[in-house]
């Protein structure tokens, strides 16, 4: 069982806030790591690295914005140096699904001797209610440029679960997880689906309706919205090139380092329906 310090870089997102308080209520000392943190870390000021990392055995790592943007895996491999000079003995990353920058990182990572876990992820659950969505699910309305291609979207709280496993657990060192939902479904599914459970919990109060649109369109919508131009490039990519088929197939990593099934995507809704999220 681990008992020294773990730091969390990227611990101020969807799934590092979840990991704090499994590892805290597991009674073990964890800090996060971001630009606001006692200790700060910032992807684009390397010397925040050290003191952000020293003291700690092990870490999670969330990249921001993404393992997909061209200058992550160089960032990974540098601060995979800073680690072991540090003395950290174990890096669980969480990586991307599909992409060649994640896989570009994850190489970085283990090519630099320091015992890793790779967590590899797609599109989470909580993008409808935490995330970039969730503002137009709210409105009754997702307008993206996604079609018929399916996604097991995965529950934010099974990546937490995993992480904490591989943090936690020697046993998953050096071992690569691919993390998926039980089942694929297209975003006009997933959101026919918000739109039943919502109903049904009479949260909703209106319709809640899926809308493709173009490329052209999404990202003019974004431009005009104010999005720095690389964020919606990111997103250009994610949907135009990621989104395309590789990732459909459902995986067993859940229950492999879990050894339970993954929260099926009716699971979550339910669950955030019930919270009045997103009533109108």
């Amino acid at each position: 069982m681990q008992t020294s310090e773990i730091v969390l870089v990227g611990g101020s997102g969807k799934t590092g806030g979840r990991i704090i308080k499994r590892l805290e209520e597991r009674g073990l000392t964890v800090r996060a790591a971001s630009r606001s943190s006692a200790r700060p870390f910032d992807w684009e000021d390397r010397s925040s690295w050290r003191g952000a990392l020293e003291g700690a055995s092990s870490a999670y790592v969330a990249f921001q914005p993404d393992l997909a943007v061209a200058w992550a895996a160089e960032a990974i491999e540098a601060l995979a140096k800073v680690a072991v000079e540090c003395g950290l003995e174990h890096i669980v990353l969480l990586s991307g699904r599909g992409e060649e920058g994640a896989q570009r990182s994850e190489a970085a990572l283990t090519a630099s001797g320091i015992n890793t876990t790779i967590l590899r992820a797609s599109w989470f659950c909580q993008n409808f209610s935490e995330g970039a969505f969730a503002e137009q699910i709210i409105g009754g309305r997702l307008q993206l440029p996604a079609g018929e291609i399916g996604e097991p979207f995965i529950d934010a709280d099974d990546i937490a679960d995993a992480a904490v496993a591989a943090l936690t657990d020697p046993r998953h060192r050096n071992q690569t997880y691919e993390l998926t939902g039980p089942r694929a479904l297209t975003f006009r599914q997933a959101v026919a689906e918000i739109a039943e459970i919502a109903a049904v919990a009479a949260v909703a109060g209106r319709p809640i309706e899926y809308e493709q649109v173009s490329m052209a369109d999404f990202t003019g919508g974004l431009a005009a919205a104010g999005l720095p131009q690389g964020l919606i490039d990111l997103l250009e990519e994610l949907f135009g090139q990621v989104l395309d088929g590789r990732n459909s197939n459902v995986m067993g990593g859940v229950a492999e380092i879990l050894g339970r099934p993954a929260t099926d995507f009716s699971q979550y809704a339910r669950r955030t329906a019930a919270t009045g999220l997103w009533s109108a």
